[in-house]
């Protein structure tokens, strides 16, 4: 079983906006194996789905960005997996647009998504996808990431978004993540 975690925030005013990448990420892979995010518990919305005979969940918190943490580790808890068994999908303003770097362990980066992860689950070593979105030249760091992408930057982020998924494909067909790296990265 693996349990795919994209980060964002809810509500309409954020769908389309940089800090929803992990969110779009998640969306995107779910429709193309037909899984639906119907069911809302435990902080997050989720749903599952048989790919390639192994079994996927695909989860969003519902909570605040700032406290995704209480919505993956009541999920690890509940389907008792291991960081081993998760992948977490989310934005990374130190990649520029239309990158992806996958890792296997690592800081926040300053990302509090990912801070709110490592101290809910008790460690940072767990799986990582981070989709570049650039930092901004001459805005705010809160209004950037809240902000959608630019119509130039959009071919880049649908680019990257497409080898999120095409890497989430390969791990769940059971690629370990030194491999996924090299292939990716």
């Amino acid at each position: 079983m693996k349990l795919i975690v994209g980060l964002g925030n809810v509500g309409m005013q954020y769908e389309a906006t940089r800090h929803n990448t992990g969110f779009m990420v998640v969306n995107s892979f779910a429709d193309q194996h037909h899984i639906v995010l119907g069911k809302v518990k435990m902080n997050a919305r989720f749903g599952s789905g048989l790919v390639d005979g192994e079994k996927v969940i695909c989860a969003e918190p519902i909570t605040d960005m700032n406290l995704s943490g209480g919505a993956v580790q009541p999920l690890m808890h509940f389907f008792k997996l291991s960081t081993k068994d998760m992948i977490v999908a989310y934005d990374d303003m130190d990649l520029p647009v239309g990158k992806i770097r996958i890792r296997d362990h690592g800081s926040a980066g300053g990302h509090n998504g990912i801070k709110s992860i490592i101290r809910c689950i008790g460690t940072n070593r767990f799986n990582r996808i981070r989709v570049g979105t650039a930092h901004p030249k001459r805005m705010a760091v809160d209004d950037y990431v809240l902000s959608p992408f630019t119509a130039a930057q959009k071919p880049y982020f649908e680019k990257a978004k497409s080898e999120a998924v095409d890497a989430l494909n390969d791990w769940v067909n059971g690629m370990d993540i030194k491999r996924l790296m090299n292939k990716y990265n």
